[in-house]
């Protein structure tokens, strides 16, 4: 076989032209003949036995090439990406040059190929000093969240309703004088400052006694997800039936029994909470060097122009994946976008917008692969397997037989740059 490259202007597109060779098309028209006979009926014959010769010259072998073609294509193909040394990223566009009898079959394919990647600076990165420390006041405010957690409604008597404190209300908005659709609920629990309704809203309930009826007046906000109520003014009739206060447990050890089985003393709460923090500030750290130190390799990395065949694989996965998450949580497609009042296209706006840094790096990163000779061990792929497998619950095997040796091995490498780049990048205080 002899492939020809040929770029075009844009160059990360091109023209890849290439011969199937006379026994290969031959080989593809016999197996076309051999499903096409059992389809159809010739006189004199059964089905099924017509012979090659007697099909031929009522139809012509000319007949069988399309067929024929669909088989041999995609293993010329490939052979002719491979020859030419290229990297489609995207199905091509097939065009038939020449089909003759007796003749190698000349086809040209219009292809998206990756972007070339010339790697500039990736290590030695300078990146902002994280400051990973963990003060008492830190500890202190963990303590008070749960402390919060921990806290009691009671019922409030004779004082009115504060920031803070949870109302049980009855509520019913109108628009116009018109009511609508989702405006109105009975016995309700509001907590105040919590900013779960319209904005407004809740701060015209404090000073409310138990007992009373309020108009509370709001506008919704301009980019509301009800286009019907978006920037209306709203008038709701509220009444008051109960206020709840929260009543918080004294920080004592019973309190950290309470919170946490595993200790015994208030103490001894507050050692945990301080290695947890620890824990998360170093995690925190480590991540926005590597982001840090990523986008500087990416920045300094020189990348043909990405192809929007490219752009819109990213952006496809992206929103597969996200929306195959909330299906795990019970939210499917229609629900997702029928709760934020968003659509599909909306969604893909919103992937969209970083698509391009996301394939950029992704190229520099598998540039960095490639340069620095980076491999997977078996064990390391072995290791990859069973932390998959404890992270989903799923069987070691399962995961081995629904993820590729080549898929596995591509994470890790890509996960290795990762440290490569991060690892190396130094950390600069800001000055002041």
């Amino acid at each position: 076989m002899s492939a020809k490259w040929e770029r075009d202007s844009e160059a990360s597109k091109g023209t890849l032209t290439f011969d199937i060779d006379v026994e290969t098309i031959n080989k593809g028209i016999d197996e076309a003949f051999a499903e096409t006979r059992k389809k159809i009926t010739v006189p004199g014959f059964r089905k099924g036995r017509v012979p090659r010769q007697i099909f031929d010259q009522m139809y012509g072998e000319e007949a069988l090439y399309q067929d024929a073609l669909n088989k041999v294509l995609p293993e010329a193909y490939s052979a002719a990406v491979e020859e030419a040394g290229i990297k489609p990223v995207a199905q091509p566009q097939i065009d038939i040059k020449s089909m003759e009898k007796g003749q190698p079959w000349t086809i040209t394919a219009e292809v998206d190929v990756e972007p070339e990647v010339k790697l500039g600076e990736y290590k030695g990165m300078e990146v902002p000093a994280q400051d990973t420390t963990v003060s008492d006041a830190d500890v202190d405010a963990e303590i008070e969240k749960k402390r919060q957690q921990q806290a009691e409604l009671v019922l409030k008597e004779g004082k009115p309703a504060a920031n803070g404190d949870t109302v049980v209300i009855d509520y019913k908005g109108s628009i116009d004088g018109e009511e609508f659709a989702g405006g109105s609920a009975d016995n309700y629990s509001l907590e105040l400052g919590s900013g779960s309704f319209i904005p407004g809203f809740e701060d015209q309930l404090i000073g409310a006694n138990s007992g009373d009826d309020v108009d509370v007046k709001v506008t919704f906000p301009e980019d509301y997800h009800a286009d019907n109520l978006a920037g209306k003014e709203a008038l709701f009739k509220v009444t008051v039936h109960e206020i709840k206060e929260k009543q918080l447990p004294e920080l004592n050890d019973e309190f950290a029994k309470d919170v946490d089985e595993d200790v015994e003393t208030l103490d001894a709460l507050k050692d945990k909470v301080r290695k947890q923090l620890e824990e998360q500030k170093e995690d925190q750290a480590k991540a926005a060097i590597e982001d840090a130190a990523i986008e500087k390799a990416v920045a300094n990395a020189d990348i043909q122009a990405i192809p929007q065949s490219m752009l819109d694989e990213d952006i496809n996965r992206q929103m597969q994946q996200y929306l195959g998450g909330m299906q795990q949580q019970g939210i499917n497609p229609q629900m997702y976008f029928q709760i934020t009042g968003t659509t599909q296209d909306d969604l893909k706006k919103q992937f969209a917008a970083d698509a391009e840094q996301r394939v950029k790096t992704n190229l520099v990163l598998q540039a960095i692969v490639d340069e620095a000779k980076i491999e997977a061990t078996d064990d390391e792929i072995k290791a990859e397997i069973k932390d998959l497998a404890g992270q989903y619950g799923m069987d070691e095997d399962a995961v081995a037989k629904a993820l590729t040796k080549d898929m596995l091995a591509h994470d890790i490498k890509i996960k290795k740059a990762v440290d490569m780049v991060a690892d190396s990048a130094k950390q600069v205080k800001a000055d002041k």
